[in-house]
């Protein structure tokens, strides 16, 4: 696993309160491609608010690992049980057209694996938008 964080996700309650909180704290350029989730760019790695965390419903954290691509997520997910965290969510192709799975480390902090083809991830790790 290369070291580094993704993406942070929060679950929330209102979308569009938490979006708008945020925007007038100076946050820009939000892409929401549905009413269940924001993202924002923030540095070399994305920052996302989600009404529907995990499918636990809010208040959550999630944290993402990006890979470069499905068998990395399959590969990551293994190597986390056997490290000794618990497989959260079985990887799965995702109707966003991505592949993704989720594992929880020995405290229970969940972890989502993902590939996304309409995300760019480049050679240092950094995580951008299109």
């Amino acid at each position: 696993m290369e070291q580094r964080i993704s993406l942070v996700t929060l679950g929330v309650s209102d979308l569009h309160r938490a979006r708008a909180f945020y925007e007038a704290l100076g946050w820009r350029g939000a892409q929401q491609p549905d009413d269940e989730i924001a993202f924002f760019q923030a540095g070399g790695m994305i920052f996302g608010l989600w009404t529907a965390l995990g499918g636990h419903g809010a208040p959550g954290i999630e944290l993402a690992h990006n890979v470069r691509s499905p068998e990395e997520v399959d590969t990551l997910l293994m190597a986390a049980q056997r490290a000794g965290g618990t497989i959260h969510r079985q990887a799965v192709r995702a109707d966003w057209g991505g592949y993704t799975g989720a594992f929880a480390d020995p405290d229970g902090y969940v972890w989502e694996v993902a590939h996304n083809p309409g995300w760019t991830l480049a050679s240092d790790g950094t995580v951008g938008l299109p």
